[in-house]
């Protein structure tokens, strides 16, 4: 396999959890009211719905900057679900069948219910030709329907299946322009557009859902193309990221860290690189939840609970055969993992490696006299995390680190300067004031953190008292001298 074959391999898997997110929701049963309003993400309606609702969006738009050969070529792959009505209808003698919301074919029950299939169409045009006009591609996806028997046994025929998928008309376009400056970049911009024409008068969300894009997202693909990040830009093109419009849709760089020439354009927030946890045993369908607790809720379901999942639909039911035959070492592993002590680049042990290295500003000075930095940190697997107090390796109220070469413990007195990295506006009003450190703080990921107290707060007593304090990083202080 090449390597942009492996890279295409690689945002696939992510451009397949998107495909399926918030599809079907625990405790899958289409009973649960968290699935009477389904698909929420990256649906284009026809443009028809605007009179029912016009919250849901037609088309989408993704606009991202490029520094490509002037050769080069563009592929966007377009991928969505395609709604697809399961009618469940139960035999009725001579007059042949009527729709019903379930029947019951032997120990199993067959439920009524919205399927989709997924749908992918795939462009390539070079680059010149986005430059000088641009390209715009329609296709069509036939409606369709298929007849299941439904068979208690041999001879006895309780019912059929009845699938519908109504037809679709949408339409790809593809644009580029040179950015001004000596770079040379581009900005490359790809609209997906719902084109479709219904047959009837649309009421309700269902109606529309019968035609829309459903989980619409695109995956472009420029072979030696090199995309630039607009969460992270470099310098020079900040400007030019913060000026494209992205409608209904989150592009982010894919593929393995290493690659540069692939977007995925998500309709959820997505960091750059996204990569699925190697922990994960399979599709929930909800990648916003914890695999562990997910599961675990899953495995309590009562037996009847189950088979009322498994009668929705085909996909809860594969998922509830997985996760009980799941075996124990399977969700030991979703437990979790501290990655960055182990990332390439981050100074961070290996698997099996003890972690030791040398101080750095605010490390903690305990173990070696003067070092400030322990022989090894090995973790006290011991303590338990409902009694942190018990931890006898740390004592808020004695330990020390080193900053600027200046040993700071309870009692010291800094000069407050919060980091970029706060979230809260409220903390530039700190800065250049004074503060007592109050206690020196460890966490379990080996952070180090300062409780402080203002010195000009008339109400330190009573904050101190509360046990209420300020926390900063090492490095968002500078230690003061004791006053004469």
């Amino acid at each position: 396999m090449t390597a942009a074959a492996e890279f295409l391999a690689d945002a696939r898997r992510v451009a397949d959890a998107i495909l399926y997110e918030g599809y079907l929701l625990y405790p899958y049963r289409g009973s649960a009211r968290k699935n009477q309003s389904r698909f929420q993400f990256g649906v284009l309606m026809p443009p028809a719905y605007h009179a029912v609702d016009d919250c849901e969006p037609s088309a989408s738009q993704t606009e991202c900057l490029l520094e490509c050969p002037e050769d080069a070529a563009v592929t966007v792959i377009a991928r969505f679900l395609h709604l697809q009505r399961r009618q469940v209808e139960a035999a009725d003698g001579e007059a042949g069948f009527r729709p019903v919301a379930s029947v019951q074919v032997g120990d199993a029950e067959v439920t009524t219910w919205d399927e989709a299939a997924e749908r992918e169409h795939q462009v390539t045009a070079p680059i010149v030709a986005l430059l000088t006009g641009g390209v715009d591609t329609v296709f069509e996806l036939p409606g369709s329907q298929s007849t299941e028997t439904l068979s208690d046994r041999p001879g006895r025929t309780a019912g059929r299946l009845v699938r519908r998928q109504a037809p679709l008309t949408a339409v790809v376009r593809l644009r580029a322009e040179r950015l001004p400056g000596p770079y040379g970049a581009l900005r490359l911009r790809v609209a997906i557009e719902n084109h479709t024409v219904p047959d009837g008068p649309l009421r309700r969300r269902e109606d529309g859902l019968r035609l829309a894009l459903i989980a619409t997202h695109a995956l472009i693909h420029v072979p030696g193309g090199r995309f630039l990040s607009l969460t992270d830009p470099p310098e020079w093109a900040a400007p030019y990221a913060a000026g494209c419009v992205n409608t209904a849709t989150w592009p982010v760089l894919a593929g393995p860290e290493e690659c540069r020439e692939l977007v995925l354009s998500s309709p959820v927030i997505l960091y750059d690189h996204p990569q699925i946890a190697a922990e994960s045993a399979g599709e929930l369908f909800d990648s916003t939840e914890i695999d562990e607790i997910l599961t675990l809720r899953t495995l309590a379901l009562t037996d009847d609970e189950k088979r009322e999942a498994r009668a929705t639909d085909p996909r809860a039911a594969a998922l509830l055969d997985r996760l009980d035959d799941m075996p124990p070492e399977m969700l030991e592993r979703m437990h979790g993992a501290i990655r960055y002590l182990g990332a390439p680049g981050t100074g961070g042990p290996g698997p099996g490696q003890p972690a030791m290295g040398p101080p750095g500003p605010g490390a903690p000075a305990r173990g070696q006299p003067g070092t400030g930095w322990p022989a090894s940190a090995p973790q006290d697997r011991s303590v338990p995390w409902w009694d942190p107090g018990s931890d006898t390796s740390v004592s808020p109220q004695t330990d020390h680190i080193l900053i600027q070469g200046v040993r700071v413990a309870r009692g010291s007195r800094v000069c407050m300067r919060p980091g970029t990295r706060r979230a809260d506006a409220q903390d530039l009003f700190l800065a250049g004031r004074s503060a007592l450190v109050e206690a020196v703080l460890h966490d379990v990921d080996g952070n180090v953190h300062l409780a402080l107290t203002p010195e000009d707060d008339p109400a330190a007593d009573l904050q101190r008292n509360h046990g209420r304090f300020l926390y900063f990083a090492p490095d968002e202080v500078e230690p003061l001298r004791a006053p004469a």
